[in-house]
């Protein structure tokens, strides 16, 4: 399994008021030492711009990107989102995956409105022109809180776009996807994985609206991997059967108050995640 880490896993989110951010050197430096050589970029302003000095700064602590966490508006009939991501990508390395996410134009993930017929169109048209109209891989990633969310968003993407999921083990089973369905059912369209482990019961309150998302994650609905509700070994096992060959990225979204002590914090249930992956094969 080619194994990367995410700045989310230590707390550091795009979401304004999300928690204590914790500084890239602690963050890049306990990647490095748990062992990992590749990570996700985080949201914007944490590393470096400019692809150069962020690769310079990678280098140090022994890491690659692998890809990196987009939200663009899709779904606006009046709004043209390729020239922007084109901007916006041009610092991206060529290697990175851009994992797109159909944002709803609101800050946060607790609430988004309704998608109307048009919006839908649009939508589904800018995948396409976004997959098709880039140097780089896209994937779109299912996310609460964007328009692409429910069981049935997903299956309507998959039926009406051409466009590559990221499979998101813990957004797909919140949002009421079965992710080893998914895994199973539609290995050729899966092209980047995100695992995470889910508490099913806080899922199903976020789902039912009584619960935030934002609660949710504070109260622990993000598990280190083996110690939730989801079936990560059936999910490995039927990517693998099918020739999966991209990265697996763990995030554990975690809301932090404060800097924890040196050694502990985040760093704790990563390791347990790469113990509990290193098991599996």
């Amino acid at each position: 399994m080619k194994t990367a880490a995410a700045p989310i896993s230590w707390g550091v989110c795009e979401v304004p008021g999300w928690g204590h951010q914790l500084r890239p050197d602690r963050v890049l430096g306990e990647m490095a030492d748990l062992g990992l050589s590749a990570t996700e970029l985080g949201p914007d302003g944490f590393l470096p711009h400019a692809a150069a000095d962020r690769a310079r700064l990678l280098r140090d602590y022994g890491l690659q990107v692998v890809g990196g966490f987009v939200p663009v508006v899709l779904h606006d009939p009046d709004h043209d989102p390729l020239p922007a991501l084109r901007a916006m990508l041009d610092s991206f390395e060529e290697q990175a995956v851009v994992v797109l996410a159909a944002a709803t134009g609101r800050d946060g993930y607790d609430a988004r409105p309704a998608l109307a017929a048009d919006g839908w169109r649009a939508l589904l048209t800018n995948l396409d022109r976004i997959s098709s109209g880039l140097r780089h891989q896209v994937v779109l990633h299912p996310h609460v809180g964007t328009m692409i969310e429910s069981a049935q968003e997903v299956a309507r993407v998959l039926d009406h776009s051409a466009t590559q999921l990221c499979l998101d083990t813990g957004h797909l089973l919140i949002g009421g996807a079965d992710p080893v369905v998914l895994a199973a059912t539609a290995p050729g369209r899966i092209s980047h994985v995100h695992l995470k482990d889910v508490d099913a019961a806080l899922a199903e309150r976020v789902r039912d609206r009584q619960m935030t998302y934002t609660e949710a994650v504070r109260a622990g609905m993000y598990r280190p991997l083996g110690r939730g509700d989801v079936d990560m070994k059936a999910i490995v096992t039927s990517l693998t059967a099918a020739g999966y060959t991209g990265w697996y990225v763990m995030e554990q979204d975690v809301i932090l108050d404060a800097e924890p002590p040196a050694g502990t914090g985040p760093i704790s249930d990563v390791r347990e995640s790469l113990s509990f992956l290193g098991g599996l094969g």
